[in-house]
């Protein structure tokens, strides 16, 4: 490993490093950190091991600048500078004593784990031969017992040792192949391949954070429709989101050139390319989920041309369920399933009205209002069409630019409830709240209304109006918006067929 290489390690790595070696013990960056190093990659984490037990990792920084956060059940010390912590990003250190595992009995977790004063044994352990080096700069020492250096040269991901063992011992490494493979670009080697395949049936042992936790590096990864083709040929995306493999060949018609699953990798793979917020990538992978169990034929049995109506509502319900039995954050899942929810929306300007544009906004939120235009462009490119045609994108961009400009939210209107109790006198409670809403479904129609004159003389006589009234005059305005969105998208539905 040449010089210009050893300077890409970063000060307070190498003075942890040497801090240990001035004690009396080995020590090596080790795994991913020095596989980055080797393509030009910069590394996420950099993680040492050493020959030192944990009493002794922590009685080395004792008395310096840097602190101990904590020691886990592996006997890993995390440590960081006192100095460098103080900004936003991560000095954070992992320092692992040399150790060798025993059996995996419930296929997750080694049974014990037992230090050991050998780099050797430690590298063994390891899961791919592209992880399994470990580098000590200030020697200039690797250890690469397994190839890795040829592996990475080559493109290739190759286990450690026996596939079929190594994935035995923990079935969440059969996520972590794909997922290298959808980060690096790398392919896995056959008998790699075939281990997978064999040992796909244990991902069901994996708790669904893990899994999650992996299938988000894959759909964020820079080749992530490579990663998804792989976990469906593999045989494994039916343990993670089978709901996806209902797409699988299932033909769309119009102005689709491909089935439903090529059309979803597809359009992940331009918000790849686009380099979208993952939720809009993943709302891209997930939009038409649900076309597969709306499919109806448009003139009838034996017709070729389909019809997917209600197909967003029903994603959005999948995606939901999907969301949650893979434990993700409940702020992913819902803008996730807002997304697919209303990804049909726009399609079509001149069939939009602008008040139309307003309940949308009003509904996904300003921000939300442009990542579901991309999610838009990446559904339209997965058909296999050309880009978005310059009228269209300008006309989009106008309309919401436009109401954007007009009140959208309660809190947008020229009257609140403050003004209504001090100045107009008029009682506080539920009744307020349907009047504020009722308000607002007015100003949605028409943002001329929203002036202070217009707004308390319609707030007076909606008090003349009784509770009930009143709340069905609210109800109403959420009837129309919800009507009015209904026949958007209907329009679309007829005009396109199969969008």
């Amino acid at each position: 490993m040449n010089k210009e290489l050893q300077k890409k390690i970063p000060e307070h790595v190498v003075w942890v490093l040497g801090r240990l070696q001035n004690a009396g013990f080995e020590s090596f960056i080790v795994g991913g950190c020095v596989r980055d190093l080797f393509i030009e990659r910069t590394p996420n984490d950099w993680d040492i091991t050493t020959n030192a037990i944990p009493e002794q990792i922590m009685e080395v920084f004792e008395e310096t600048d840097m602190r101990v956060v904590y020691e886990n059940s592996f006997g890993t010390v995390g440590i960081v500078n006192k100095e460098l912590e103080k900004d936003d990003v991560s000095y954070e250190i992992e320092v692992t004593p040399y150790r060798t595992e025993t059996t995996y009995s419930d296929g997750r977790h080694p049974d014990s784990v037992t230090f050991s004063d050998s780099i050797n044994e430690d590298v063994k352990r390891r899961d791919f031969t592209i992880n399994a080096m470990a580098y000590d700069p200030i020697s200039n020492i690797l250890v690469d017992n397994y190839e890795g250096q040829k592996d990475l040269k080559t493109k290739i991901i190759k286990t450690v040792g026996d596939a079929e063992e190594r994935f035995g011992e923990d079935a969440l490494r059969i996520m972590r192949a794909v997922r290298f493979s959808a980060q690096l670009g790398f392919i896995c080697e056959n008998e790699t391949i075939l281990a997978l395949k064999k040992g796909a049936l244990n991902l069901e042992k994996i708790s669904a954070e893990r899994i999650r936790d992996e299938f988000i590096k894959i759909v964020d990864a820079d080749y992530a429709k490579d990663g998804l083709e792989m976990l469906r040929s593999y045989g494994l995306l039916e343990y993670i989101i089978p709901e996806l493999l209902e797409g699988v060949d299932m033909e769309q018609g119009g102005a689709h050139d491909f089935d439903v699953w090529t059309h979803l990798v597809k359009s992940l793979e331009h918000g790849t390319n686009k380099q979208y917020p993952f939720h809009v990538k993943l709302a891209a992978l997930f939009h038409d989920i649900g076309k597969p169990r709306s499919r109806r034929a448009a003139n009838g049995r034996g017709s070729k041309e389909w019809t997917f109506y209600g197909h967003e509502v029903i994603g959005a319900n999948m995606s939901e369920k999907i969301l949650k039995r893979l434990k993700f954050p409940n702020d992913i899942r819902e803008k996730v399933v807002k997304l697919v929810r209303y990804h049909m929306f726009f399609s079509d300007p001149d069939e939009i009205s602008l008040s139309a544009v307003r309940r949308m906004v009003k509904n996904v939120g300003k921000d939300m209002i442009w990542e579901l235009m991309d999610l838009r462009t990446c559904d339209r490119i997965g058909t296999g069409r050309p880009k978005e045609k310059p009228y269209r994108l300008r006309k989009y961009h106008a309309m919401i630019e436009e109401v954007l400009r007009d009140p959208i939210s309660v809190g947008m209107l020229k009257l609140n409830g403050d003004i209504m109790i001090a100045e107009m006198n008029l009682k506080p409670g539920r009744k307020m709240g349907w009047v504020l809403h009722a308000l607002l479904e007015e100003v949605l129609d028409d943002p001329k209304k929203n002036t202070r004159e217009y707004l308390e003389k319609r707030a007076r006589e909606m008090y003349e109006l009784s509770d009930n009234e009143i709340q069905k005059l609210g109800e109403a305005g959420k009837d129309k918006r919800d009507y009015e969105e209904f026949n958007a998208v209907k329009k679309l539905h007829r005009k396109h067929k199969v969008e």
